[in-house]
């Protein structure tokens, strides 16, 4: 089931979403790999070495900036890039077309209050917030760099069930990570753990929020 928990019967009255991989997808192969290139690094042992890297948690938590991040990446995997050239390398990660369609949260934010929930760094922020035209629908948006606290950690979901107004019950979470989908449903929010557009589409159309 993709509910963690049993399915939600009434109309949520706001709902979360995860963006990577839930509303864009993210291909790593484009351009991790190219900070490794000159280590003959994959793009998955560059990624491994970045989550382990002890100022991951800085990064996604608000906590460094860009040109420090820059810096720090340029010396561990000797990079000459500037930092401009590292930004369009950083965002290249992610799609240029959205996984759902923008009017599921045009009609979304009709009938429910809209959050996103991600953990993310200040350039996936500003190329999202400049790039994607889904963003006008979300009136409340939860990044980790910018509350200082990441998923699963219940600080970021209260934040976000305080944009919203909403208590735990009253709101729909949707997120990809298996462990992210738990600590909601711990929390007592209705968390779906999303496999497929088609999926959660049907899942809103049973609720009565989709129709295709």
């Amino acid at each position: 089931m993709p509910f963690l928990g049993p399915p939600i019967e009434k109309t949520p009255r706001a709902v979360i979403f995860d963006i990577g991989r839930v509303i864009i997808g993210v291909d790593m192969t484009r351009s991790i790999g190219a900070l490794g290139k000159h280590q003959g690094l994959s793009h998955l042992k560059v990624l491994r070495a970045m989550e382990e890297d002890a100022h991951w948690p800085d990064w996604q938590q608000g906590r460094m900036a860009p040109r420090d991040w820059h810096a720090h990446l340029s010396k561990k995997f000797n990079f000459s890039y500037s930092l401009e050239e590292f930004r369009a390398i950083w965002n290249s990660v992610l799609d240029p077309e959205p996984i759902l369609p923008d009017l599921l949260f045009e009609r979304l934010a009709t009938k429910c209050r809209l959050a996103l929930l991600s953990n993310t760094d200040p350039i996936h922020v500003a190329h999202i917030e400049a790039s994607y035209p889904f963003v006008r629908h979300f009136h409340a948006r939860v990044y980790s760099c910018r509350v200082g606290s990441s998923k699963p950690s219940p600080v970021i979901y209260h934040h976000a069930l305080r944009e919203v107004a909403a208590l735990p019950d009253e709101a729909m979470f949707i997120d990809d990570i298996h462990e992210n989908v738990l600590a909601a449903a711990g929390l007592g929010i209705n968390a779906f753990h999303f496999t497929s557009a088609d999926d959660l589409l049907a899942e809103f159309s049973r609720l009565g929020l989709w129709k295709s």
